[in-house]
């Protein structure tokens, strides 16, 4: 086996060459003026900024981003790979990527600078009849087809899709499956919460769902984690009557800090010709016309 070979199969000796060739990469493409430094005219053989000039402005030692540039196997910190990016003029996607190559988890994209696209709103609202929403990290509801809101009872009320599903009390009359599906649901948002330890984030959600739902309180006391998948999901809706779903998380790469669930008529049954009539103009009637 070649040396090269040997490299390649080692997965954190690939990581760490790939970490020194990133950021030279991006130490080239920053010019010293863009970094305010003066550049030093046809003296200067670097075409970017020279290793220790961004030691310097990262406010770390220049041997240690030397080591760090190297690739060796040093320890770093969240709060120096932030001060790197920064002098690098990184993006949030490329930081996220120096996160990953320096061995850390990533931290959770800016939601103010990658709002949900066009593209994204369009998909939801081309699985009418069926019903879907768009979940943040937090599991913030970002936003949801009408057809949710028909079937699910939301509002401008549900923000956050864990709160709403032991607080709305429309969503939890409906839910024939609320009791049977209470601790998975408890037990996904543990596994999402796992992923980024120390987020306070995720704590303020579980101390003020704590507070006012002993139900979810005993639940999250448990300790139960489980990775996401397909749940099934049966609503008894006060028009159309029963409607049973397939409940799927999907995640894009244009957005991984976003989860898309969709629901799907459960094979069987008659959820999509139901859906068909409650979302149509004759439906929508309906549930304006007062009772009795």
């Amino acid at each position: 086996m070649t040396t090269s070979q040997a490299l390649t199969s080692d997965p954190d000796l690939q990581r760490r060459r790939d970490l020194r060739e990133f950021l030279m990469t991006r130490r080239a493409r920053v010019t010293p003026a863009e970094a305010g430094l003066p550049d030093g005219g046809a003296r200067r053989r670097t075409p970017g900024l020279r290793r220790e000039e961004v030691a310097v402005l990262a406010g770390v030692g220049v041997s240690w981003y030397q080591w760090l540039e190297q690739g060796r196997d040093i320890t770093v910190s969240p709060q120096v790979l932030d001060a790197v990016s920064r002098v690098l003029r990184l993006n949030d996607a490329e930081r996220r990527h120096l996160y990953v190559l320096a061995g850390l988890n990533p931290p959770l994209p800016s939601a103010a600078a990658a709002p949900v696209s066009d593209g994204l709103r369009r998909l939801i609202d081309a699985w009418m009849p069926f019903p879907a929403h768009i979940l943040d990290p937090y599991w913030n509801t970002i936003t949801f087809n009408e057809a949710a809101g028909l079937v699910f009872g939301y509002g401008e009320q549900d923000v956050n899709c864990l709160v709403s599903y032991f607080t709305n009390p429309i969503y939890r009359a409906r839910n024939t499956t609320w009791e049977a599906n209470a601790g998975f649901v408890v037990a996904q948002f543990r596994a999402a919460v796992s992923e980024r330890p120390g987020d306070t984030g995720y704590q303020a959600i579980v101390d003020e769902l704590a507070g006012i739902s002993p139900e979810f309180a005993e639940l999250w006391s448990r300790g139960d984690v489980k990775a996401g998948g397909m749940l099934g999901k049966e609503i008894d809706h006060p028009t159309v009557g029963v409607l049973r779903f397939e409940s799927t998380q999907l995640r894009v790469p244009e957005r991984p800090d976003l989860t898309i669930v969709l629901h799907n008529p459960a094979p069987g049954s008659e959820t999509g010709a139901k859906l068909e009539w409650l979302t149509s103009p004759q439906g929508r009637r309906g549930l304006m016309r007062p009772a009795g």
